[in-house]
Formats: C-alpha cells, sequence, structure tokens
C-alpha cells in the first residue's frame, strides 16, 4: 500500500475552503488502486489552520497510474497559471509505502 499525505497550512478561518475542494468527487475515484480519500482537519492553532488529505492506493503502480493519467494531467495543467489563494501558508507532500497494518480487535458483537 501506498499513502500520499497532502498538508496545506492556511490563514485561520479558511480551512473550510480547502475541505471543500479536497472532499468533493472526482476523476481520481475511477481510478483502479485507489483505496480511499480522508480529509482532516487541525484548528487547534490560533494563526493558522492545516488541512491534511490522505489518500491511500493498493500499490506504487496505482498511483503512478493516477499520476499519468490524462485528465489529471489535464487539470494540472489548466490550473498551472492560477493564482495562489492568499490565505495559503505553505502545501507539502509526502509518500508513505506502508509496512505495516493492524486492524483493531474489538469485538462489538460480545459487548
Amino acid at each position: 500500500m501506498l499513502i500520499q499525505i497532502r498538508t496545506i497550512v492556511v490563514q485561520s478561518g479558511h480551512a473550510d475552503k480547502v475541505v471543500e475542494r479536497f472532499s468533493q468527487p472526482g476523476h481520481i475515484e475511477t481510478m483502479k488502486g485507489l483505496i480511499d480519500r480522508t480529509v482532516m482537519v487541525n484548528k487547534r492553532n490560533k494563526d493558522s489552520e492545516e488541512v491534511v488529505a490522505m489518500i491511500r492506493w493498493e500499490s506504487e503502480e496505482a498511483w503512478k497510474n493516477w499520476e499519468k493519467d490524462p485528465v489529471h494531467i489535464a487539470g494540472h495543467k489548466a490550473a498551472r497559471n492560477d493564482e495562489k489563494p492568499s490565505y495559503l501558508i505553505r502545501s507539502t507532500v509526502k509518500m508513505y509505502d506502508v509496512k505495516t497494518v493492524r486492524p483493531g480487535t474489538y469485538d462489538q458483537q460480545g459487548e
């Protein structure tokens, strides 16, 4: 499994705009090998808010297919000259190879 973590830090009061953008249905959902997308927010800092989008892929190959997808590439080309929002502080992307996943063992049926 491969996980992409995109972290977007914005000025306070603007996280909802980023969440809306990353929560919209899109072409990515049609890609073979996509497990899911999760969007999270940390508003615990008074000066900024952090939005984290976690995208889980079955494999690095599945992610590479997304990166080479013509619709994905066209979207980036179309947005290339867009002005960055004034509330954006920084954005980073990191990729992780998953080595271990351990599911919980709590048996809700045995309550």
